[in-house]
């Protein structure tokens, strides 16, 4: 099988693993303004985010770097697709503004 799909699918999962992690981080965000324990809310949820993550890289990559570097991109890629998509609705980045 050619390497190229095996790179798209790897890609494509660490959107997955990125959607988990920054998901999973803005969930704790908004429940641990309620807890009454906050800390262990934000330490038990790195510790599954942060296992989930490493073991999915661990795998996905099959131990071959490039599989690991395509991984990484759609991590990052998850990373700011969940930054935008979890942000306010008035608020706008530096760039969004309309010309006058």
């Amino acid at each position: 099988m050619s390497e190229l799909p095996i790179l798209a699918l790897t890609c494509a999962l660490g959107v997955v693993l990125g959607a988990l992690f920054f998901g999973g981080l803005w969930w704790t965000v908004r429940r641990s303004m309620s807890a009454t324990r906050p800390s262990l809310w934000f330490f038990g949820s790195l510790m599954l985010r942060m296992s989930v993550t490493l073991a999915g890289f661990y795998f996905v990559s099959g131990g071959r770097w490039e599989r690991l570097v395509a991984c990484l991109v759609g991590f990052v890629t998850a990373s700011v697709l969940v930054t935008r998509v979890t942000r306010p609705m008035g608020e706008q980045e530096v760039g969004d503004a309309p010309y006058s």
